[in-house]
Parts: C-alpha cells; structure tokens; sequence
C-alpha cells in the first residue's frame, strides 16, 4: 500500500478485535472490559504474520483502549513496528444495563420493545443507534483531518459498521432494519479515500483467511 503524493489518499484499514471472552461467554460486551482468549491473540498473531509474508506497512495504528481491541492492536503494532494511539471515539457500543450480561440474562430480565428508533437508548440507558453513528461521523472526520497515509483502526464490531454507515451515507434505520456489514473476530475491511476527488473505494470486506493458520 503506497500512498501517492501527486493524488494523495487515506489508505484505512477498519479491523475487529480477536476473540475476547466475553465473545466466548456469548456475553453483551459494550464497554464492560473483557480481555482476548487464547484463541483471539492466536487470531491477531496469524494476521500480524500474514500482513508481515505481504509487507503491509501502516504509517500509525488507531486503536479503541478496551482491553480487547488494545492487545489486538498492540500485537500487531509490535510486529509491524508501528506506533498506537488510543482514542475513545472507537469504543464499542455503551450499552447501558446490558453490559457484560449474557445473551441468557438479558433475554430473562428485560422486555424487548416492540418497536424502536434510532433515536432510542440500548440497554435503558446506553448509545441508541443515531447517538453511535454520530461518534463514529466524529471519529471518521477526526481521521481525515490528519494527513493522508496508512491507516490502521482497530475497534469493535458495533462501532465499524457505523463508522462505514457514515463513510457510505446510510444513516440508521428503525427496529434495525437496513445494511450491517459483517467483521468476524480480526477480520477486516480496506478502504480507500481520495480527498482532492471526495471519492471512496471499498476494497475489501470481512477479510479473515488468516483463521486457517489459527484451526
């Protein structure tokens, strides 16, 4: 990935966290602190050693600070040799009272709503749909306010899609209806952004090949 100064471009690389237990407990994560599993940093590794074989460079890793995306960043950080820097906007989801739950526990203690908006707070008093779609609007113009480079975002599932809803123009719909893009643990999407033409180029979507070394 080369960055072309007579065209410059955003090169940015959105990327899930590996497997965390919470993950592994089928639990809702949000912001309750869940460290990776055994298999989640063997997940980060075989894609710190795959970007290694195709000299992928990155110019700065963006990372949320939960502890699963943060070892999942600093594993690659340190393999490719490249800075981190932590910064709240790529936090999961706050969802509110169901943090940490498992799936079991909230089905058990709460009613679902018959119908909602996007307006509406998840877990009785977390980030509704519009509120996590407006920080990650807030995230992705922060990043385009640096320099053009290489850039690798490692965050959580909630956050990305948001973060791509904004790069495409789809704002959330009701009763979670409308697009959801797929990151399975440590896989990742490649995006392209020219400035000087406010044109984007998905690349790559859910990318997870390295898993085959982790089996």
């Amino acid at each position: 990935m080369m960055v072309d100064n007579r065209n410059p471009s955003f090169l940015i690389t959105l990327l899930r966290h590996g497997e965390s237990v919470g993950n592994a407990e089928s639990r809702w994560q949000g912001q309750a602190d869940f460290p990776l599993t055994r298999t989640g940093r063997a997940q980060a590794q075989a894609l710190a050693d795959r970007w290694l074989r195709e000299q992928v460079k990155f110019d700065l890793v963006l990372s949320s600070p939960l502890a699963r995306a943060r070892e999942t960043a600093e594993i690659i950080a340190g393999a490719l040799d490249v800075n981190v820097e932590f910064d709240p906007l790529f936090l999961e989801r706050n969802n509110g009272e169901f943090a940490g739950l498992t799936v079991h526990e909230v089905r058990q203690n709460y009613q679902p709503s018959q119908f909602t908006t996007p307006y509406d707070p998840v877990g009785m008093d977390g980030e509704g749909d519009w509120e996590l779609f407006l920080r990650a609007g807030q995230a992705l113009h922060n990043l385009l306010k640096r320099d053009p480079a290489r850039y690798l975002i490692v965050s959580h599932g909630g956050l990305l899609n948001q973060f791509l809803h904004a790069v495409v123009g789809v704002t959330p719909q009701a009763n979670n209806a409308g697009t959801r893009f797929r990151f399975g643990n440590t896989a990742f999407a490649q995006l392209t952004y020219y400035p000087n033409q406010h044109r984007w180029a998905i690349d790559n979507l859910n990318d997870h090949t390295h898993w085959k070394e982790t089996e």
